[in-house]
């Protein structure tokens, strides 16, 4: 007998003596028997299987192992997570979130617990003559050239699916909306009856499943589009090129999970597999998208129409700069969704190592658009991570008009970070299709919570332009946010990024920056495939 049965034995030994003594007239070990028997029994399941070899070679002791195991991400977050560790939010951010949705006290004492000397800290520069602004409602119109442009808030709710989403969430976050005066984005599984309840204002999100206005083989349906559009809920379209949650990859409803509620929002049959491919079918190039975004334009009365994407290969984004230069043909808005956002489920190499990072997504098409001479004609909107009226004023500071948020407004509705947004297993019914669960989520209260966090966040943001002697949130420059870089050495954004200068890139190729000395010339606007220099590239590695 080796240490390794030693917890088996010991329940064998255990059940024996319960018998012993349970069979002696005053005693009472039943009990006894029925526990160390029932672990005795696993123990030798474990020593006749042969699919774990864990559990073969540790009887019962490698259950306890697996059951410390499931508890590791609890016991981490919270007892031994510190409070600024992002993984993927810290405790303080999910704090302020908390309290700000609750309207308690979101204050701090004592000082700030970050590293003030740490490489990538960052901080605004205030004035020491502090503007006054009475009003906290920042809005951005889109859609200026258009018959139907529409007041955005400067901080929405960014794209989330009801399917990902539970019925009760949806409610309240359209609730919230409503209450908040902000936009609520659909997802691409398009308006479900529970977006419909409250009236928000809805970004209406067409992925490559086209839910919503698809026909039976899932090509788009300009009928059922225009019938989707005409609704005054609708504010926006969305066009979903790819998202930062899994960049570049289809997704798949399962059929068992396409309830008659979800199939005839997504315009799908009941209980088939419901299929997003990874690319459109409606445009394969640059140009065509810009046409299709036209299209959409005209069959939704002039509203707003713009395209969300998650930054991959430049040269694939510069083709449609330049198709915007050589149709004419401009989105009203383009959202950047950042690398390290989405709150959906996605393969860990896609979470983790595909997509370009919001700053850098943002800087780039920013630079763009400035470079060709359109950013004045084109809204830009990020989403990445952002929580806090800091985080806004940054994303701003950079290039944005507005920002989204998902996972923030989430967190306004109770989420703990459970990270079980996959399985059906949501413990606060937030991300559950199991009604046991999402039924239990008070829509009332919630939407309550969701209106709260964005109001006190608008507060925080005016609070924030005051001090730095601001009078809007258009004001807000990179000069304003300063980095630390190093220990000894801070630079403002401004000299941390390079910009270029409005029509730079009509006139030449900035050697400067390289993404564009690389990409720009050789990007074109007929086509997203690799251009000729990059297949020639791949060709002399290969050889």
């Amino acid at each position: 007998m080796t240490y390794r049965y030693l917890a088996w034995f010991a329940c064998i030994v255990a059940t024996l003596v319960g018998i012993v003594l349970a069979l002696a007239a005053s005693s009472n070990w039943w009990w006894l028997v029925a526990v160390a028997g029932s672990l005795a029994l696993l123990g030798l399941a474990d020593v006749m299987q042969r699919r774990s070899t864990l559990r073969q070679l540790y009887p019962v002791l490698a259950h306890f192992r697996y059951g410390l195991e499931s508890v590791g991400p609890e016991i981490r977050q919270y007892f031994l997570e510190r409070d600024t560790e992002e993984v993927p939010f810290s405790r303080e951010q999910r704090a302020l979130v908390y309290q700000r949705a609750k309207r308690v006290q979101d204050t701090v004492p004592f000082g700030t617990i970050h590293d003030v000397y740490g490489k990538d800290y960052e901080w605004i520069n205030h004035s020491l003559v502090p503007t006054h602004l009475a009003d906290h409602d920042f809005r951005v119109r889109v859609g200026e050239e258009g018959s139907a442009p529409y007041e955005a808030s400067v901080f929405n709710i960014s794209a989330m699916s009801f399917g990902s989403l539970s019925a009760n969430a949806v409610r309240a976050l359209n609730l919230g909306a409503k209450r908040g005066g902000f936009y609520h984005d659909t997802g691409e599984g398009s308006i479900s009856s529970y977006h419909r309840e409250h009236g928000g204002d809805l970004v209406w999100e067409i992925g490559s499943g086209y839910f919503g206005c698809r026909d039976a083989d899932g090509r788009f349906d300009p009928e059922r589009f225009a019938a989707n559009a005409a609704d005054p809920q609708v504010k926006m379209i969305e066009i979903k090129l790819s998202q930062g949650a899994k960049p570049g990859h289809g997704g798949l409803l399962p059929a068992a999970k396409v309830t008659p509620e979800i199939a005839l929002a997504r315009g799908v049959p009941v209980g088939v597999d419901c299929v997003s491919p990874a690319q459109h079918s409606a445009f394969g190039s640059p140009i065509g998208l810009l046409e299709f975004v036209a299209g959409l334009r005209e069959l939704a009365g002039g509203k707003p129409v713009g395209f969300k994407l998650a930054i991959g290969h430049p040269w694939e984004w510069f083709a449609v700069a330049k198709a915007m230069r050589e149709t004419g043909i401009l989105p009203d808005f383009i959202v950047v969704d950042g690398a390290e956002g989405g709150t959906g489920a996605s393969p860990m190499e896609f979470m983790n190592h595909i997509g370009v990072p919001m700053n850098e997504a943002l800087m780039l098409v920013h630079n763009t658009l400035v470079g060709v001479d359109l950013r004045d004609r084109v809204r830009v909107a990020a989403a990445g991570k952002i929580t806090s009226a800091f985080d806004i004023a940054r994303t701003l500071a950079m290039g944005a008009d507005f920002c989204n948020a998902g996972r923030a407004f989430m967190f306004s509705l109770g989420c703990i970070q459970a990270r079980s947004c996959h399985n059906d297993l949501c413990p606060t019914g937030i991300a559950s299709q199991d009604p046991r669960r999402w039924k239990h989520l008070d829509v009332a209260d919630k939407a309550d919570r969701v209106a709260s966090y964005h109001r006190n966040t608008m507060l925080a943001l005016r609070d924030l332009l005051c001090a730095a002697g601001l009078s809007s949130p258009a004001e807000l420059g990179p000069e304003h946010i300063v980095r630390r870089v190093s220990e000894m050495h801070v630079s403002s954004l401004a000299n941390v990024y390079q910009f270029l200068q409005p029509g730079e890139l009509l006139s030449s190729i900035p050697e400067r920056h390289a993404v564009f000395k690389n990409f720009w010339a050789i990007a074109r606007p007929d086509t997203f495939a690799p251009p000729a220099r990059v297949l020639e590239m791949r060709t002399s590695k290969s050889n």
